[in-house]
């Protein structure tokens, strides 16, 4: 008994510690969180919703330390559970629409901030809503918009760390990082940043070798962030912004600060008038012809988060009162990175206009903004590009496959011809009356690879054609699905159908292959012949060519998970009534066994013979129209709601 008392006291005050160790994460979290020392808090909460997974309250905290350190891609498992553990705040569900923004998942997003609009009351995230609806509703044309560039990363300048933000002065690659030892931020728990620089060593374009240098103590204070310098043409003049030291009003005090290299040295540096006290002032850009400043600034009066403003430089050495640069390039979201071109074309990051995830890049051209595609945008921040030429330059990007955080890339025209695949995609109803079809809409058909894995999908208008860009040397499968009707698939594959190099005589060439899917209505009880299942004399095994059959049918169950099948198996009139029902059973056993060996579970299909019982041809002579009554048939006999 006192063994027992003890094992008791012993789970309870286990239990105990573990309650007031989940309290005790929470709490230091929450004083984290307060004082917007992001990174901590998320380690806190990570720890503390182990042991609450169904509380609803710190979910969402997670969530909230995610986004509000720019990582919202990974606050989408916690914005979910929020939602479905009773949190009822209407930023909870923008944001988290946001966040399958994020992580690629369009449709999803589209659904559930079309869902967030039949609910929400704020102004603000509703505008947003609306505005990322229509966005998505025409990120189509942007994935499709390929324009032969190639992305090469800088290895010999990205690290482990943050590495971003490029400009050049006297033949010198200068950039911001993080790699530098010293204290950390708490905002992300990386370091503060600093500006570099690298030269190559050899002159082979971004390619070069060489080694990165710190720049100036006058230029890189301890504990603050330097990042994103521009130069005059003599390089004589940078302006970049400092800031942000990592209390909770940080983000405020980031300015332009100005300094000249004069005597061997540069100045210190100090401060424009342009600056506003209250507000984010960075990312400067001076343009090509030395006296207009681009910078980006979240003051009070713009058109959203951060907008994209412009100051110009007077004879006296004086910037002009900034002018805000209005639609169409700023938004109600942020825009911030601009540059501009040696041929005067306006470049800029934003999360407002159409784009693949988060920050997108994008150039101004004829007051249009233009999305650069998905070869140089992802579905992370991509964002400071810096141009060379009308088809070159460097920019920085979070994407999949890079050494840190952030990283640089060179961007360029592809000296490859390059190929465009295309499959159109023709959907057709077939008529239960005159055997013909007609074009149908509203099917949806969905492009697979070759490992069954859904890439993109479309609903058919009306005239049922649908089109799908396709990679080179690929196979895939199209599958169309409509209620009430077998689903159709069909393979396509790109394989082979590569013209050489030699014979391409553009820089860009488009082949279009085609598909047509038939869709047939699911009639309950309708006999289905299954062609092409036959058996050696006498016997009901499976042979290797009515197995490729079968596995025919096995993929139709599979691509109708709703519909319960029975397969039956029929003979011809010769040989005795009792043996031709025996046979056809064994046969149908036989086939529906082989089909449950595939994975189709035993409920959605029965085995029945009929013998001699229903044939199809009666009175048969030839071997042709007994060859008829000997067949194997399938009826849907359920369909599940």
């Amino acid at each position: 008994m006192v063994s027992k008392i003890y094992l008791v006291l012993v789970v309870l005050s286990l239990t105990a510690m573990v309650g007031c160790s989940s309290l005790s994460n929470v709490g230091r979290a929450d004083k984290y969180f307060a004082r917007e020392e992001f990174e901590p808090a998320v380690r806190f909460y990570l720890k503390a919703v182990k042991n609450k997974q169904r509380d609803g309250i710190l979910n969402l905290k997670l969530a909230e330390a995610y986004r509000r350190s720019n990582r919202i891609q990974l606050a989408e498992p916690y914005y979910k559970a929020a939602l479905d553990n009773g949190v009822k705040r209407e930023d909870t569900n923008f944001y988290y629409g946001m966040a399958l923004r994020a992580n690629g998942k369009y449709d999803e997003a589209a659904t559930h901030l079309a869902q967030y609009l039949q609910i929400g009351a704020n102004q603000k995230f509703l505008d947003q809503a609306k505005l990322e609806i229509q966005n998505l509703k025409a990120l189509p044309t942007v994935l499709k918009n390929k324009l032969n560039y190639e992305v090469i990363p800088l290895d010999h300048i990205n690290s482990e760390a943050a590495d971003f933000g490029v400009s050049m002065a006297e033949g010198e690659i200068i950039f911001a990082s993080s790699r530098g030892a010293g204290p950390t931020f708490k905002g992300n728990g990386q370091g503060f940043t600093d500006l570099y620089g690298f030269k190559p060593s050899i002159s082979t374009d971004f390619l070069g070798t060489g080694s990165v240098r710190k720049l100036d103590n006058m230029l890189n204070l301890s504990g603050i962030h330097d990042a994103v310098a521009t130069f005059s043409a003599d390089g004589k003049t940078v302006i970049f912004a400092r800031g942000n030291e990592g209390t909770r009003k940080g983000r405020q005090n980031v300015d332009l600060f100005v300094s000249r290299f004069r005597s061997g040295a540069w100045t210190e540096p100090r401060a424009p008038r342009l600056n506003s006290p209250d507000a984010w002032d960075s990312t400067p850009f001076l343009a090509p012809d030395g006296k207009t400043l681009y910078f980006a600034s979240n003051r009070k009066g713009g058109q959203g988060g951060t907008d994209i403003y412009r100051s110009v430089l007077d004879a006296s050495g004086n910037f002009s009162a900034p002018e805000n640069v209005g639609a169409p390039i700023n938004t109600p979201g942020n825009e911030s990175f601009p540059s501009v071109g040696p041929d005067g074309t306006l470049y800029f990051a934003s999360d407002g206009h159409l784009g693949l995830g988060k920050l997108d890049l994008y150039k101004v051209e004829n007051n249009q903004v233009v999305n650069l595609g998905p070869e140089i945008n992802s579905t992370g921040d991509d964002f400071a590009l810096y141009p060379v030429s009308e088809d070159s330059g460097y920019f920085s990007s979070e994407r999949e496959g890079g050494k840190g955080s952030d990283d640089i890339y060179f961007f360029r025209k592809s000296p490859i011809k390059r190929v465009d695949f295309w499959v159109d995609v023709k959907v057709l109803e077939q008529l239960q009356t005159g055997g013909g079809t007609r074009e149908m809409a509203d099917v949806r058909v969905t492009l697979l690879d070759a490992q069954g894995k859904r890439i993109e999908d479309a609903r058919t208008p009306a005239n049922g054609l649908v089109s799908f860009d396709l990679d080179t040397a690929s196979t895939y499968s199209l599958l169309a699905e409509r209620n009430g009707y077998f689903a159709a698939r069909q393979a396509i594959t790109t394989v082979g159908k590569t013209p050489s190099q030699a014979s391409l005589t553009k820089p860009l060439t488009e082949i279009r292959l085609s598909a047509t899917l038939t869709l047939n209505p699911i009639i309950k009880n309708k006999a289905i012949v299954v062609e092409n299942i036959f058996y050696d004399l006498d016997k009901a095994d499976i042979r290797p060519d009515a197995a490729l059959e079968l596995d025919k049918l096995v993929q139709t169950l599979r691509d109708n998970p709703k519909i319960t099948i029975e397969l039956s198996s029929h003979t011809d009139v010769r040989g005795k009534d009792a043996y031709n029902m025996d046979l056809s059973e064994r046969r149908a056993r036989s086939a529906v066994e082989y089909i449950i060996s595939k994975g189709i579970e035993p409920a959605r299909i029965t085995a029945k013979g009929y013998g001699e019982t229903r044939l199809v041809v009666k009175n048969a002579k030839t071997e042709e129209e007994h060859q008829r009554n000997r067949r194997t048939e399938f009826k849907v006999t359920k369909i599940a709601e």
